[in-house]
């Protein structure tokens, strides 16, 4: 609660009810291990998950849907999220400062389910692409706010409009990406179980202009070889080599001795070493992009538009986070964020068919309406997760939209207009004052919107002509009570990955 002298913010009274709404369907806070929030969910970490009340959940106005993973999430939206979390943390505290007798074999009992479904789930592959992307998710605010920086300045500039500032503005938007490498090292540390601020140390020196004094194989260094991919494995090499000090120096030179050999021992390989290897790979990946776009066209484009949902729910996208950023920093946008973003178009289009063959569905037809708008936006979960995935064929039908929105990009992109983003995490049209490329800002907004125009086309037909079968319409085309989906109907959703580009963070993060 905020003291009584200082003003709550606007909304806080609607946040609190939210809060208080959720805390009980979701076992009340002797249940909560913990709370974290993204761009659009709310994370909790439950004890036992039988408590849970889904249906209750799902039916709160301020609720957009539901989706459970290592933790259970419940996706209220960009900016509704962060403000009903603190308010939710403090019902949680205020619940545990008077938990009731027996709530320590409820936290027994739910940890061990939770144990168990963690070790099923945490198979090698899907725990290093977690990490990656808790390496880079906090760090797509910071490329949205300097992305849209960039892309003001860019307008101003092409207008010749307010020169004075555009200066200004570019010291701002430039700022965070000549130190992302810094950024990149200390989350790295901090998610490898090292001390952050010696893995930024350790990753500040891909960035410091000094390096382009050292020569070690006939070729100079350059500042910034190798970027955040550099960084990351500077930072992981100067974990292992100051757990290796921890274990071995004695414990009176600990204090001393552990801080230089980090820095020292890790430093000199990433001099010698992985500033060459990791230029070398972000090299590539800038040379494959391109020669997708230059050489693929519309056919790269329709792959990629329409694989993107499936890589989502699979939590495969985490992966494309580091090459969207080392594009970044490189070319100063990511080529492949547009294409990508092209699947929650298809998944537009294939809402507002499902709206219109399910007449009588009231139920449906509800959840649609609520979360369309933040479709538009570039926000997908809801349309997901409690439209599209749960009755099945839609899902399919939303992804040949998106491919066939990413094929128009792809295609523009291989005449010579190709557009970027400047950053990820947004989507949809959320995505147009981040757009950025080798054309006019004009001329890039009208590949862009004509993209998720197809994809909103082709969404939608692909999901009219072939999104039901009789059965389904049978089924599903009645008057409904207020109620998602039937539980148990066509598919179980149990998916537990972010929408993009969060960030891609969330390709729409």
């Amino acid at each position: 609660m905020a003291p009584a002298d200082t003003p709550e913010p606007p909304g806080t009274d609607r946040n609190r009810t939210t809060a208080e709404a959720i805390l009980p369907l979701v076992g009340g806070a002797a249940n909560i291990a913990s709370v974290a929030h993204c761009m659009t969910r709310l994370r909790l970490g439950l004890h036992d998950r039988s408590l849970v009340r889904d249906e209750a959940l799902r039916a709160l106005p301020a609720v957009l849907g539901v989706v459970e993973d290592e933790t259970y999430q419940i996706v209220l939206g960009p900016g509704t999220v962060a403000r009903v979390t603190p308010e939710f943390e403090r019902l949680v505290e205020a619940g545990r400062a008077s938990r009731a007798p027996g709530a320590a074999e409820l936290a027994e009992r739910g940890a061990a389910i939770k144990a168990a479904r963690k070790a099923r789930n945490a198979t090698p592959f899907k725990l290093f692409l977690r990490r990656i992307a808790n390496i880079f998710v906090p760090l797509i605010p910071a490329l949205i706010g300097c992305g849209i920086i960039a892309g003001l300045g860019g307008l101003l500039t092409n207008l010749h409009w307010l020169p004075a500032l555009v200066p200004a503005l570019a010291a701002l938007s430039s700022g965070f990406m000549s130190l992302i490498a810094v950024f990149v090292g200390h989350n790295t540390a901090k998610e490898f179980g090292g001390t952050p601020i010696l893995g930024g140390a350790v990753a500040a020196i891909i960035v410091f202009p000094g390096v382009a004094d050292i020569d070690a194989f006939g070729q100079k260094l350059a500042p910034g070889q190798g970027g955040v991919l550099g960084a990351l494995g500077a930072a992981v090499l100067a974990v292992y080599v100051e757990k290796w000090c921890r274990r071995t120096v004695p414990e009176a030179l600990d204090v001393l001795v552990t801080p230089a050999l980090t820095v020292l021992g890790s430093g000199l390989v990433t001099l010698y070493g992985l500033m060459y290897i990791a230029g070398g790979i972000s090299t590539a990946i800038g040379d494959v992009a391109n020669w997708l776009l230059a050489n693929g066209g519309a056919g790269s484009g329709f792959v990629l538009g329409g694989l993107f949902l499936p890589l989502v729910m699979l939590g495969l996208h985490q992966a494309l986070i580091p090459i969207h950023t080392t594009l970044i920093e490189q070319q100063g946008h990511t080529v492949l964020l547009p294409i990508l973003a092209m699947a929650g178009a298809g998944q537009v289009g294939a809402a507002a068919a499902v709206y219109v063959r399910l007449p009588r569905n009231g139920s449906i037809r509800r959840t649609i309406r609520s979360a369309l708008p933040a479709g538009f936006l570039g926000v997908g979960e809801p349309l997901i997760y409690g439209v599209s995935l749960p009755l099945g064929r839609p899902f399919v039908t939303a992804c040949v939209g998106g491919a066939f929105g990413g094929a128009v990009v792809g295609l523009f992109g291989q005449l010579g207009a190709t557009v970027g983003s400047t950053a990820i995490g947004p989507s949809g049209w959320a995505l147009f004052p981040l757009l950025a490329g080798d054309k006019g800002l004009g001329e890039l907004a009208a590949v862009y919107g004509g993209g998720l125009l197809t994809g909103y086309a082709a969404g939608f037909a692909a999901t009219y002509c072939f999104g039901f079968t009789k059965t389904m319409l049978t089924e599903f085309n009645v008057r409904t009570a207020p109620s998602a989906v039937p539980e148990g109907g066509p598919v179980d959703v149990r998916a537990g990955a972010d929408h993009a580009l969060e960030p891609v963070a969330e390709g729409g993060r």
